[in-house]
């Protein structure tokens, strides 16, 4: 046996006064005898109210699908479509990768440990060369080890690589 769709509410798009009120706002004069008639049909009418969901027929319907005050989400991007546009973006720029300061701190520190009394001053050109060398020495590593990670058929990078690498090269 087949089961027939219950009886819907549905507007009657053909009265001028009820597409008036759906398809645009309601001027400040007409406002007053527009809210009259909706309270006037809402008594008249015994709707049975729905369980839960969104209201499919009325003026409530069209206005939901209207968001005024719209917040943006945070955009989520598949994976791997961000670390693409980041490499993009590093390989364009020339500018050193890492911060001047903690690299400054960090020859320093690697300076003490091997003469622990002796107190060496470096020149700030002299720090932006050993920066620039350190800096291409690990961009040549990386490229390196990524093309044995390709080689051994894997797309993740792993240490074994990188000690492969530096095995092949002598260092």
């Amino acid at each position: 046996m087949v089961r027939a769709k219950g009886s819907a509410h549905h507007i009657d798009v053909s009265h001028s006064d009820t597409t008036h009120s759906f398809l645009s706002a309601p001027s400040k004069s007409s406002r007053g005898a527009i809210m009259a008639t909706e309270v006037a049909s809402s008594h008249s009418k015994s709707i049975t109210s729905r369980s839960g969901g969104a209201p499919r027929f009325g003026k409530k319907a069209i206005e939901g699908h209207i968001r005024v005050d719209r917040v943006d989400k945070k955009r989520h991007y598949r994976p791997g479509v961000k670390a693409l546009r980041e490499i993009r973006q590093f390989q364009k720029t020339t500018e050193l990768l890492i911060r001047r300061a903690p690299f400054g701190r960090l020859i320093r520190e690697v300076t003490m440990e091997m003469a622990p009394r002796s107190d060496y001053r470096y020149q700030l050109a002299a720090l932006g060369a050993l920066q620039e060398a350190a800096e291409a020495f690990l961009v040549q590593l990386f490229e390196k080890s990524y093309l044995c990670a390709i080689h051994a058929k894997r797309v993740t990078l792993m240490p074994r690589d990188m000690q492969l690498v530096l095995r092949i090269t002598d260092f």
